[in-house]
C-alpha cells in the first residue's frame, strides 16, 4: 500500500534501529498507524514522520524518553517551552562540568609534559605556587592502606568520586619528623581540587610562595637521600623552611610498566 511502511523501512529511513523503534511502541512514545492483524507486522504511515522527527529531534538535545512522551500526551506549547528552558539548564550545567573536566586534563597533560622534558630530575630548584585548593584529612598515614582508606573518607564527607584523584593526591609529611628520619610518617592526604565552589568540612589551602622542589625517579619516595639534597640546597642558599614537606606521584606503574619513568615531586615551602 502507498505510503504504508514496514518497521524496517522506517528504521532505515529515519536511521533508527529496528530494536529503537520496537521499545518506541513498548513504552507507548510512537506506535505503528496499523497492525496487520493476520501476522502482527507493524506498519507507519508518512503522516508519522514528522511526529517521530520530533522524538529524534528532542532525542539530539538529550531530551529523556518519559520527557519527550509526557510532551506528546499533553502538547502544549508553554509545557513544550518550558521543557526546553528546563533541558537548557541542565546542558549549561553539563558544559560547565565538562569544562572542570578538560581544565583537569589540560593540567595533567601539563604537567606530565614539564616533568618529561624538565633537567631538574634530582635536582632542587625554587618554583612559586598561587594559592591551590585542596581536600585534606589530618591524620596520620604510614601504610598505603592508611592513604587508601583516608581518600575513601575524604570521597565519602565530600561526595567526590574516584575520578578527580588520578594526578591530585598528595601527602604532608612535618620536618620534625623528617629530622628523626620517620620519612613514611605522614600527618595528612590531601587532594587537589579545581573547583573553587567545592563545599567541605574538609576544604583547605595550600598557600601562595615559593616552594623548593625536587623530580625524583621513583613511584613513591623511598630514598632519604631526596631530602638530603633539599636539606643541602636549603641551607646552601640560607633559606627559612616555612611549613610541612608536600609528596605527589606524578607517574607511576599504572601509567607506565617502565619503572624509569616513574616520577614524583617533593615540594617544601621556604621564605
Amino acid at each position: 500500500m502507498k505510503g504504508r511502511f514496514t518497521i524496517g523501512e522506517i528504521a532505515k529511513l529515519h536511521n533508527l534501529s529496528v530494536k529503537t523503534l520496537r521499545y518506541y511502541d513498548e513504552i507507548g512514545l510512537f506506535k505503528p498507524a496499523e497492525i496487520d492483524p493476520n501476522n502482527n507486522y507493524r506498519y507507519y504511515s508518512t503522516e508519522q514522520f514528522e511526529h517521530l522527527n520530533t522524538i529524534n529531534y528532542l532525542r539530539s538535545l538529550g531530551v529523556p524518553l518519559k520527557d519527550i512522551k509526557k510532551q506528546f500526551e499533553e502538547r502544549h506549547l508553554d509545557d513544550f517551552l518550558e521543557l526546553l528552558k528546563r533541558h537548557q539548564v541542565e546542558i549549561a550545567q553539563k558544559i560547565s562540568e565538562l569544562q572542570q573536566i578538560h581544565h583537569r586534563v589540560d593540567n595533567r597533560i601539563n604537567e606530565i609534559d614539564l616533568a618529561k622534558q624538565s633537567n631538574y630530575t634530582h635536582q632542587p630548584f625554587i618554583r612559586y605556587y598561587d594559592d591551590r585548593h585542596i581536600l585534606q584529612l589530618n591524620h596520620d598515614i604510614q601504610s598505603q592502606s592508611d592513604l587508601e582508606l583516608s581518600l575513601r573518607k575524604i570521597e565519602n564527607t565530600s561526595h567526590l568520586t574516584s575520578s578527580i584523584f588520578i594526578g591530585s593526591v598528595g601527602v604532608t609529611l612535618p620536618i620534625e619528623r623528617i629530622n628523626q628520619m620517620k620519612y613514611n610518617a605522614y600527618n595528612s592526604v590531601f587532594i587537589a581540587i579545581d573547583d573553587e565552589h567545592i563545599t567541605s568540612e574538609l576544604k583547605s589551602t595550600l598557600p601562595a610562595g615559593k616552594y623548593v622542589c625536587l623530580y625524583c625517579q621513583d613511584a613513591r619516595i623511598h630514598s632519604p637521600s631526596y631530602y638530603e639534597y633539599l636539606f643541602e640546597y636549603i641551607k646552601k642558599h640560607q633559606l627559612t623552611i616555612t611549613g610541612d614537606a608536600i609528596e605527589r606521584t606524578i607517574i607511576d606503574q599504572f601509567m607506565t610498566n617502565n619503572p624509569e619513568e616513574y616520577l614524583s615531586e617533593i615540594q617544601i615551602p621556604i621564605l
